[in-house]
């Protein structure tokens, strides 16, 4: 029997996307050959993943079943406090999870070229010209700030707490690197008010650093209410500080506000934050996917450089005209699901629109067995 996998643009060309492929063979092949060219596979349990390469649109690519080996990967390196993640033997970022001040958090973060694309205070004070305000932006996190009452997103005296339990699946890859955790989240004094379900999925690409996120949040016993408000968001990023507007940066969302004024408090399918980093133009894109919970998201996203989706804090993103406090019933998940871009210039020269179709409608793809 011989297989061919077939990949359908559809109406819009197709640039570093990860493509997943139902798989029930017992044999996995080690690559796809597409004429003279090669891409890494890689297969967890009945699911074939790859990076097709480049299409146009409306092309279709046929490839051939090969049994070429990746010499690049993904590698997640654990050890007692940190996961260091690596892409093609470089650093791109590190999660920390151990003795933290309130909860995990990944720093550095580095766009292509190893540039640190988010805020190194209050990790380190010393970097020169950096801002020194709200210490518990920790350049990439996860936090909220009305949980039953309870302030998991600040460091003041009072706030909660997310505590890392373990690791469930932690994967090195010739196309991406993943890991999945289990944390709870807890209130000042301890006692446990959600489970967090994590999985992480880095994807092995030059050109541009992508990471999906997966957030699973349940309740440990009874009822949660998410609160109305701004302070928080599922996911958050504090920007480098060269990158904040007012030293030039610049605010993209996906239809066309610019800058805080027309961003912060709007629900987007993504949103982007891009400026200057140690002389080079660069820029993170938060997408929010069509299944993730209240797509699309609304977004807590500053001149100043802060960048959170909080799909709650409807209060004060619409001047009171909509309230967007969540309970969250024993028994039942609430799911998150983002996609980040890491990438050289802005949001039209990076083309985030046709990345964000990547993420909410990827391309057809079949396999034909003959």
């Amino acid at each position: 029997m011989s297989t061919q996998i077939i990949v359908q643009a559809g109406e819009h060309p197709r640039v570093d996307c990860p493509i997943a492929l139902p798989w029930d063979l017992p044999e996995t092949p080690q690559s796809l050959r597409l004429g003279s060219q090669t891409v890494a596979v890689q297969r967890e349990g009945d699911t074939l993943y790859f990076l097709p390469l480049p299409l146009e649109k409306g092309e279709r690519a046929v490839y051939e079943i090969d049994d070429t080996v990746s010499e690049t990967r993904v590698d997640m390196k654990l050890d007692e406090s940190q996961l260091q993640i690596l892409v093609q033997d470089e650093l791109f970022t590190i999660y920390r999870f151990a003795q933290t001040p309130a909860r995990p958090y990944f720093w550095p973060l580095y766009a292509p070229g190893g540039i640190p694309i988010t805020r190194a205070y209050p990790m380190r004070d010393d970097v020169e010209g950096e801002t020194r305000d709200h210490r518990h932006h920790r350049s990439l996190y996860i936090a909220f700030g009305d949980v039953n009452g309870t302030d998991n997103w600040s460091e003041e005296e009072g706030h909660g707490f997310t505590h890392h339990r373990n690791f469930y699946q932690l994967a090195s890859g010739s196309v991406f690197g993943r890991f999945s955790s289990l944390s709870e989240w807890t209130d000042a004094a301890g006692a446990p008010l959600l489970t967090q379900n994590l999985t992480v999925t880095v994807w092995n690409m030059v050109s541009v650093r992508m990471m999906d996120f997966e957030i699973r949040l349940s309740p440990v016993s009874g009822p949660v209410r998410f609160g109305d408000t701004k302070e928080g968001g599922m996911i958050s990023v504090r920007v480098a500080s060269s990158m904040d507007v007012p030293r030039g940066g610049k605010i993209e969302n996906s239809y066309g506000g610019v800058q805080e004024r027309e961003t912060w408090g709007r629900s987007a399918h993504w949103c982007d934050y891009s400026g200057m980093v140690e002389g080079k133009h660069v820029g993170i894109a938060i997408m929010d996917h069509p299944d993730s919970f209240r797509h699309p998201t609304y977004w807590h996203v500053r001149n100043y450089g802060l960048f959170a989706a909080n799909p709650f804090g409807l209060s004060d993103f619409t001047n009171g005209r909509r309230e967007g406090s969540y309970t969250l019933e024993e028994g039942e998940t609430m799911r998150f699901l983002y996609r980040l871009l890491l990438h050289e210039g802005d949001a039209g020269s990076a083309d985030v629109r046709g990345h964000y179709l990547n993420f909410a409608c990827p391309p057809l793809v079949e396999r034909a067995d003959s």
